[in-house]
């Protein structure tokens, strides 16, 4: 893993940005991409598999879009982290196709499915997490809040007028299962370890 490094770093901002660049470029495609990408219970049990990843890069439209890559924004400012381009590849993997897996797993109900939001949720567990290990209460707080909004949007649900302005149903159970998936990439990778101390000058 590449040493952290602040805000002002571009190569901590590359992988998000990247990330968001490619879902608007999808996004220029029109329906037939969306549809072509996102996740369809009836196609998935078919064999188009890579739906587990793809509905992640793909929106109702382009405020959903906008949101989304609000929040993206949003983690780097929070979770600044600068990894090597392989480990954001693992990380989108495990978290972007475990969420949808469980989507389909878990909420047979779903037929449809498009956005960033479960992997992003997901993402800032693992980056609240890594900061606990490494002692930061303020992350304590921020995991905590996620938390509660997850539970909040799956007893009450997301507000009406959220779910305006993307153009559809908010679905709570992605964040849930983005968050569930980035706890297990965590542990199997060594995420939430402490780091060691450095040790002191001679």
């Amino acid at each position: 893993m590449i040493p952290e490094a602040s805000v002002a770093t571009p190569a901590v901002w590359a992988p998000p940005l990247a990330i968001v660049v490619l879902s608007a470029l999808l996004g220029l495609g029109g329906d037939p991409v969306t549809e072509w990408l996102r996740y369809d219970r009836v196609a998935v049990d078919g064999g188009q598999w890579w739906r587990l990843l793809t509905a992640n890069f793909v929106h109702l439209g382009w405020w959903h879009w906008f949101l989304n890559a609000l929040s993206v924004a949003l983690l780097v400012l929070l979770c600044p982290e600068r990894v090597a381009p392989k480990v954001w590849v693992a990380r989108l993997l495990v978290i972007g196709i475990g969420m949808s897996a469980c989507l389909h797993l878990f909420t047979p109900s779903l037929s449809y499915y498009v956005g960033l939001s479960g992997l992003v949720y997901g993402l800032f567990a693992l980056g609240f997490g890594r900061q606990i290990a490494a002692g930061d209460r303020f992350a304590i707080a921020c995991l905590a809040f996620l938390g509660a909004r997850i539970v909040w949007e799956l007893m009450i649900g997301a507000p009406a007028s959220e779910q305006a302005l993307i153009g559809g149903a908010v679905v709570a159970e992605s964040h849930l299962y983005g968050a569930f998936s980035a706890a297990i990439y965590g542990l199997a990778a060594g995420s939430f370890r402490r780091p060691p101390t450095p040790a002191a000058a001679p």
